[in-house]
């Protein structure tokens, strides 16, 4: 003789209930956690490296820089300005919104604050007249999002902050001699950031201000600032379209082949990246 239970409808109910209320608040504390403390995120392009590799995914901390409407998911259009702001250093790592499209989020260094003066001179990052210090660190090469080489000099950077500290990390420079190697003085406005990649020859950034001439971060009129073709550069990037900072990579994938090829993945695993500090 067998002995079988079965649950009453309200016993039913009451379980399903149970079921989606623990649904709900997983989905409340992911949110939660997403907007409020950490959020990772997938570097797709190499304009980065040598920092960040295409592939990396790095934790992105939301409480660096405050809260804006940027900060959630969706970017509601209800909340306005930021909360509990800070503003970034010379030399952190940071995701913003891109200036043309804010649904696209950009990472860049930031290497220029409200009114500093930045330029470059045969491929030399100058801050307020002057010249950033760097140490050749010699050869490197590594294959870009499209599965092209890039071959330069590395070099380690030591980038001033505001507060008497440095930032020191590596770039990487594949020439000097074009003009983004040899720009006008950019004079950052009120309320605005420069960013730029670390793969300074092979990054869109705050150098370009083309369709950057009205809005919030404008390049002033007359300026000689570079343009690019498409006419949509970054330009000056707005305090108020920052994400956060990235403090670490979580771990990293070479993806030289398609997912679905799983038996590839144990190979493409950059084990060496695992919970790598970010400089």
């Amino acid at each position: 003789m067998s002995a079988e239970t079965s649950l009453e409808p309200s016993e039913q109910k009451e379980s399903l209930g149970a079921s989606i209320r623990q649904i709900i608040l997983w989905i409340v504390l992911i949110v939660a956690v997403r907007s409020l403390l950490v959020e990772p995120f997938n570097i797709p392009s190499a304009s980065m490296v040598p920092t960040l590799q295409v592939g990396d995914f790095v934790a992105v901390s939301k409480m660096s820089y405050g809260y804006s409407r940027y900060s959630f998911p969706m970017s509601p259009s209800f909340i306005s300005g930021r909360y509990f702001a800070s503003m970034p250093h010379r030399g952190d790592v940071a995701v913003f919104r891109y200036t043309q499209n804010t649904s696209i989020d950009y990472i860049k260094r930031i290497v220029g604050l409200p009114g500093d003066r930045i330029r470059m001179e045969e491929g030399r990052l100058f801050i307020n007249g002057q010249a950033v210090p760097r140490q050749d660190k010699g050869p490197y090469s590594v294959q870009d999002e499209r599965g092209y080489v890039l071959s330069g000099t590395r070099y380690r950077e030591v980038i001033p902050r505001e507060d008497g500290r440095v930032v020191a990390h590596d770039i990487l420079k594949m020439r000097d001699h074009d003009l983004a190697n040899n720009t006008p003085e950019y004079i950052v406005p009120q309320g605005c950031l420069f960013a730029m990649g670390d793969d300074r020859d092979d990054s869109s950034d705050s150098r370009f201000q083309g369709g950057r001439e009205t809005g919030a971060c404008a390049a002033p009129p007359g300026n000689a600032y570079l343009s690019d073709s498409s006419g949509h550069d970054l330009g000056f990037v707005p305090v108020g379209n920052l994400v956060g900072k990235a403090k670490i990579v979580l771990f990293s994938v070479e993806m030289r082949h398609p997912a679905w090829q799983f038996w590839y993945w144990p190979v493409e695993i950059r084990w060496g990246r695992f919970l790598h500090g970010i400089d």
